[in-house]
């Protein structure tokens, strides 16, 4: 099992400061460049954000909770609340991936996803019936085989 670091903040924006020093600490240590670093903090605070004006209901408290993952080449990013979660509908890699497209063809609020996509390797969306949103951002590690070319 590889170790991971969890970490569980107040689904507030004042708390995102914690996050982002945690992820360069875990991502430093894994070897990542300072290029890839900034990429993932980005891609995370967005995930997070998304989590904090959309989870919870205006007065309601919550929480994000972290996982970082350093594997095999890989950082694996889970960031996951309670809150209530949106219709997600996960069809074909090249029709939900924005790679290749212009801004103008995300939809209206999917920007984030949009940004998320831009920047990490791999981008899961887990819905919970009304309870909750999970993201899993995935980073590969420069100089490592890509994890199609893996799976292959």
């Amino acid at each position: 099992m590889s170790p991971y670091i969890g970490l569980t903040i107040p689904a507030k924006a004042d708390y995102l400061d914690i996050v982002r020093l945690t992820l360069y600490g875990v991502a430093t240590k894994a070897g990542f460049a300072f290029e890839d670093i900034e990429d993932m903090k980005v891609a995370v605070a967005e995930a997070c954000n998304n989590a904090i004006l959309h989870a919870y209901e205006e007065g309601q408290s919550g929480n994000i909770e972290l996982q970082f993952e350093c594997s095999n080449g890989f950082m694996k990013i889970s960031v996951k609340d309670e809150g209530r979660s949106f219709h997600y509908v996960q069809t074909n890699h090249d029709d939900t991936s924005l790679h290749n497209k212009s801004i103008s063809e995300a939809n209206i609020g999917g920007l984030g996803l949009f940004l998320m996509q831009a920047l990490m390797d791999e981008v899961q969306v887990l819905t919970h019936t009304g309870k909750g949103t999970e993201i899993i951002l995935t980073k590969q590690l420069a100089g490592q085989a890509s994890r199609k070319e893996e799976l292959v």
